[in-house]
Parts: C-alpha cells; sequence; structure tokens
C-alpha cells in the first residue's frame, strides 16, 4: 500500500503482499477484485501498487527478493501508529519483538513487527497534522 502514512491511528491503513511471481499475482487480483495494478519504478525490482476503481492505492505487491527472499508468500497488515518509535519501545517491552528496523523517516516510515504469539504486523507512522 502507498498511502500508508494516511488513516486514523489504530486503524489498518494498507496492505503488501509479497509472493515470487509478483506478474502474475498482481493480473489475478486485477482480475478476481477489479482495479488496476501499476509498477512502482523501483529500478529493476518488479513491485506493483493496486489501485481500486476511483484510482485510490489500497496494496502493494512485492517480490521475494532482497530482505524477504527467504520469506513465505504472505499478506502484510500495516496499521498506522501516533509515534512509531514509542510503539517499538512498547512492542520490545511487552514481550514482542521488532523483526525490520524503520525503513524511511517521517510520515509514512514502517518497521514490522511480531506480537508475543508470532503474528506479524506493519506499523506506519501518521502524518503530521495540520
Amino acid at each position: 500500500m502507498r498511502d500508508h502514512a494516511q488513516g486514523t491511528i489504530g486503524t489498518v491503513t494498507g496492505f503488501d503482499l509479497t509472493v515470487s511471481d509478483t506478474r502474475g499475482i498482481r493480473d489475478f487480483y486485477a482480475a478476481v477484485v477489479g482495479g488496476e495494478a501499476r509498477p512502482l519504478g523501483l529500478g529493476d525490482r518488479d513491485d506493483y501498487q493496486m489501485l481500486a476503481a476511483d484510482d485510490t492505492p489500497r496494496a502493494g505487491v512485492s517480490p521475494r527478493r532482497g530482505a524477504n527472499a527467504d520469506r513465505p508468500a504472505h499478506w502484510l497488515s500495516h496499521v498506522t501508529v501516533a509515534d512509531l518509535d514509542t510503539s517499538l519501545e512498547r512492542v520490545r517491552a511487552l514481550g514482542g519483538r521488532v523483526l525490520t528496523e524503520p525503513r524511511g523517516t517521517g510520515p509514512g516510515a514502517y518497521a514490522v513487527i511480531a506480537d508475543p504469539a508470532g503474528a506479524v504486523l506493519a506499523l506506519r507512522q501518521r502524518a503530521v497534522d495540520g
């Protein structure tokens, strides 16, 4: 999802899908749920942004390469938080793990965590109001 700096704190604001065959899966979801897939233009990567019929970004499709190479195919939900650093401190203090240290800075920066049961979620920094 590339509209990740938006949303109300505590709500799911996007989804990313990591798979080996991004082109095939992008076409699958475009046919099954509708909308359009738009290339993100990230060099030699084959990343796509899935758009709703009104052109609103709704999900991202990323290849299983680099940091994602050893991960199984999966959907990753993104939840908006008020302060990413504070939330990551709480994750650690409450028995969770930070799987991916923050990527990016400011609005839209994110990190991937696992809760104490092992379930995985991405936390996204909310845009500053105003």
